[in-house]
């Protein structure tokens, strides 16, 4: 692994995988006769957003040696992400997951990641673990933390990060580490155990990012407000609590803020939670007050949640900064 690929905006690590979609909505897999092929996996899709936002973006991930592996990182590239962290894993094969369409509000997914997958067998000595404390922001999601082979790779980042942090200045300025709470309920052994270990991270971490669901996984507690002040006191700096057509809710220690969700017409919603975490990354990497990153953050999740595909339905600054504004006013 090169050690010289150091100062990125943002680093996420965890999935990457293949996406395959239907392309017939509200029809049960049995039934569907053709499919799209889409870069996928949650924390790439994140490094997506960032990327198509001006920021440069790289994912600390494994692929399978095979075709699917060679696309993630073809696609990667192609769609301006650095795929020099992404390790190929030869003993398992890279990761596919389907789902169906049934808008608004039913996207049932199917992981095809048994035994195991590529991104939870990285070895310790195939990461650069010099690029993972220079990153403006680090970004990783709680699946990461789901196998014994990946948690202690996830630990040992986190540590990374508290030296390179505590010698930052106070405030939620980069450098940042964020937690993803997405929670996927049959990627683990039991929810006691994702509680448990999602407990020995937040307070290592500067934002916490998780829908209702997440935040009772995490905190015990699916009340908006209670949850966000429990986030904050296991140590989060920042809680931000998602809550679909209910809007968004955000809260530090010295604010809050609540952003109503942006209306559109929802086509596939499993993309809208990362399009929401890139444009949050963009917020925090250009100083924005609070309100404003959480309101342009919830209209890119609108935003990519009226599309098809995910990873490729990620906006451009000036596509999401004029959806957000009119939808604003």
């Amino acid at each position: 692994m090169s050690m010289e690929r150091h100062h990125v905006d943002l680093l996420a690590m965890g999935r990457s995988g293949v996406d395959v979609y239907p392309l017939q909505v509200g029809r049960h897999l049995e039934d569907v006769e053709t499919f799209g092929k889409f870069l996928g996996g949650s924390p790439t899709n994140v490094a997506v957003a960032a990327a198509r936002l001006g920021h440069s973006a790289g994912v600390v991930t494994g692929v399978g040696d095979d075709p699917f592996g060679r696309f993630v990182t073809r696609e990667m590239e192609r769609l301006g992400v650095d795929s020099g962290h992404v390790v190929t894993v030869k003993d398992f094969h890279t990761p596919v997951t389907f789902c169906e369409l049934f808008p608004p509000d039913s996207f049932p997914l199917y992981f095809y990641r048994e035994p195991s997958a590529p991104d939870l067998e990285i070895a310790r000595h195939q990461i650069d673990w010099g690029a993972v404390g220079a990153a403006r922001i680090f970004w990783f999601t709680v699946t990461g933390l789901s196998r014994d082979s990946s948690l202690g790779i996830h630990l040992e980042a986190l540590d990374v990060r508290s030296r390179v942090c505590s010698a930052c200045p106070d405030g939620l300025a980069p450098p940042l580490t964020v937690v993803d709470l997405d929670y996927r309920s049959n990627l683990w052994k039991s929810a006691d155990q994702a509680r448990s270990r999602v407990s020995a991270v937040l307070g290592h971490v500067d934002v916490a990012v998780g829908n209702l669901d997440e935040c009772e996984m995490a905190v015990g507690c699916s009340d908006p407000e209670g949850a966000a002040d429990a986030l904050l006191a296991r140590g989060a700096r920042m809680a931000v609590v998602k809550q679909g057509p209910k809007g968004t809710l955000a809260k530090t220690a010295e604010q809050s803020v609540f952003v109503e969700a942006t209306p559109v017409e929802v086509l596939n919603g499993l993309g809208a939670g990362d399009a929401f975490g890139g444009a949050l990354v963009h917020g925090l990497l250009e100083g924005w007050p609070l309100e404003r990153t959480i309101r342009v953050a919830s209209a890119a999740g609108a935003l990519v949640a009226s599309r098809l595909e995910c990873s490729t339905a990620m906006p451009t600054t000036d596509e999401l900064l004029a959806f957000a504004e009119g939808t604003h006013h």
